[in-house]
């Protein structure tokens, strides 16, 4: 055998012996596999998806910066525990632990990267001391104690105006319900009902609850009519100032969640009743408010239901 052949012999067997000696590295990537210096096995890897709001952010990986930037998908990862960190300018970094197991895909993707400067802009023109959205109409109602006044505008802010003004001797309240008409408001607090008029010459009023708590109040879909939530009764009442008034429930629980359905003209309310074994157990109840019901003008009040 001349020189030359055994250099091409020497080579091929040098050849077949790193072809041999590579091809487990080589399936082993291909199935997903990667070699793991800790435990000296072959391991097969986990793959991290990253998405960000908004897009761009850097990725730190155990402190190592990536070349991959957000939305990313980070593959043949060792399974195990990692710091994750990303970064975007003028933005707030976020920082995680994430877990990557064997096979599977970790989502890091509702991530949201908020500004070091949020974009933040005063919508009143005028001192307020309250304010109550409607999202409905895309308006937002305010109150100013001082002044007595109601403004209004959009929920940029614009076209702000006073639209009303409160009666005197009101105590700050707690919560505004715009009728379905959007020709009043109803404000209230513990022990007061304020009703405003949208309207030319129509004056506000307030009803007195003094020996009751106020708990919540909802208007019917009549626009006319009012279903009080206190502390002892549910009651049902006109939107004037000497109502007549319907008692359509006494209660057993000083504290009283509820909600009404305006389009279907059902109460929802959380009330306690005494059981067979004279404990008291919470029920969540449904009272229909049907417009049959209502009005009531000439109902005799002492009834009630």
């Amino acid at each position: 055998m001349s020189g030359e052949q055994r250099i091409r012999a020497f080579l091929f067997y040098l050849s077949l012996i790193s072809f041999c000696a590579g091809l487990p590295f080589i399936l082993s990537f291909a199935l997903g596999y990667k070699f793991n210096p800790r435990t000296l096995k072959f391991t097969k890897t986990g793959l991290i998806f990253i998405k960000t709001q908004p897009q761009g952010a850097s990725i730190y990986l155990d402190g190592k910066l990536l070349n991959e930037k957000t939305p990313a998908s980070l593959n043949e990862i060792l399974p195990a525990q990692y710091a994750v960190k990303l970064e975007l300018a003028e933005h707030y970094t976020w920082f995680g632990d994430v877990f990557v197991d064997a096979g599977k895909v970790t989502y890091l993707d509702k991530i949201v990267l908020f500004p070091l400067r949020p974009n933040i802009k005063q919508l009143n023109k005028e001192e307020i001391s309250a304010f109550w959205p409607d999202r409905e109409k895309d308006r937002i109602y305010y109150v100013d104690y001082r002044k007595n006044v109601i403004y209004r505008s959009d929920f940029d802010g614009g076209q702000f105006r006073d639209i009303a003004v409160l009666p005197q001797k009101v105590s700050s309240l707690k919560e505004l319900r715009v009728s379905p008409d959007k020709e009043k408001l109803m404000f209230f607090n513990d022990h007061q009902i304020v009703i405003v008029y949208l309207e030319p010459l129509k004056y506000p009023f307030v009803l007195e609850y003094p020996d009751k708590e106020i708990m919540n109040a909802f208007w019917h879909s009549d626009s006319y009519h009012m279903i009080l939530v206190t502390d002892k009764n549910i009651e049902a009442l006109e939107a004037k100032l000497k109502p007549a008034t319907v008692n359509l429930t006494n209660l057993n629980k000083k504290s009283i969640e509820a909600f009404y359905d305006e389009g279907k003209n059902i109460l929802y309310f959380l009330d306690s009743q005494k059981a067979a074994d004279g404990r008291y157990y919470d029920n969540l109840y449904k009272l229909e408010l049907s417009n049959k019901i209502l009005p009531f003008l000439g109902f005799d009040q002492d009834k009630g239901q």
